[in-house]
């Protein structure tokens, strides 16, 4: 009885393992083997698909970078810290606007951004901001803050009021409380929030394919559907750009893990 926890575990496991194996063996491959035999192992290995990438004369992996890395620096920047003040306003302030606003936000956390696609690019669109990074990232801000201040809120209830009570006491505006008593107490929830939401953001493809369209750029997730021809499929550099589009998140999320460990398990025992 005791081998099949260990047997499910190696499957699980396995079934996870699968498509990074496809994407790490046929990185190393030439076109014409990964369509003979996706499963081999690069006998012998070659960079031309990396090398492919980065020197296309489009252009399509660094300007894709550029843009992904502006549009998710800048969601996550704002969603931080929007979430962060908003999730401290519904926390500590006893109304019942505050709960109906609470409600408010949970309640977004069920929408499928699919739902309200075509209305945002209808309101983008009046506002000018179609076709625009700062529309895109506008989307980003409003759809994911409910997330934002759901995680926030969870942590702020943990940290005593008497903290705030006595900034309070010393002279400090609600505002400077907040960033001088209670945000430096939450960086383990805003590593949380940075790489949960960086994550999600970095990997769109949808909203980023619909809201910038081809006249306002493309993102690095949106530039591998791109590099699908219609009539021709170069799969070699399709692996490159997914293999060197998951590099710089991947690097995001090394940097702040030790924060989002300390989150999780904070998260846990504190309620």
């Amino acid at each position: 009885m005791t081998w099949r926890r260990p047997l499910a575990a190696l499957i699980v496991a396995a079934a996870f393992f699968a498509p990074l194996y496809l994407v790490l063996v046929n990185v190393f491959k030439k076109g014409p083997k990964i369509t003979a035999n996706p499963a081999a192992p690069p006998v012998p290995p070659t960079l031309a698909n990396i090398t492919g990438v980065l020197t296309r004369p489009d252009r399509l992996f660094w300007n894709g970078l550029l843009n992904s890395v502006i549009i998710t620096g800048l969601s996550i920047a704002l969603l931080t810290i929007v979430s962060a003040m908003l999730g401290h306003y519904v926390c500590r302030t006893r109304s019942r606007f505050a709960r109906i606003a609470l409600l408010v936000l949970l309640a977004g956390l069920m929408m499928p951004p699919q739902v309200i696609l075509v209305p945002v690019t209808q309101i983008l669109r009046m506002t000018g901001l179609m076709a625009t990074i700062s529309g895109l990232v506008l989307f980003n801000v409003g759809y994911y803050i409910p997330f934002g201040v759901f995680v926030f809120a969870g942590f702020i209830r943990s940290i005593p009021v008497e903290l705030e009570q006595a900034a309070a006491i010393d002279g400090a505006g609600r505002f400077a409380t907040f960033w001088k008593v209670v945000f430096p107490l939450l960086r383990p929830g805003s590593a949380s929030v940075l790489i949960f939401l960086g994550v999600w953001i970095w990997n769109d493809f949808l909203n980023p394919l619909i809201i910038l369209g081809p006249a306002g750029g493309t993102t690095i997730t949106a530039g591998i559907y791109r590099a699908i021809g219609q009539h021709q499929s170069d799969f070699g550099s399709m692996f490159g750009l997914m293999f060197l589009s998951s590099l710089p998140i991947l690097l995001f999320y090394l940097l702040l893990q030790k924060h989002f460990v300390k989150g999780l398990t904070g998260g846990a025992v504190k309620g």
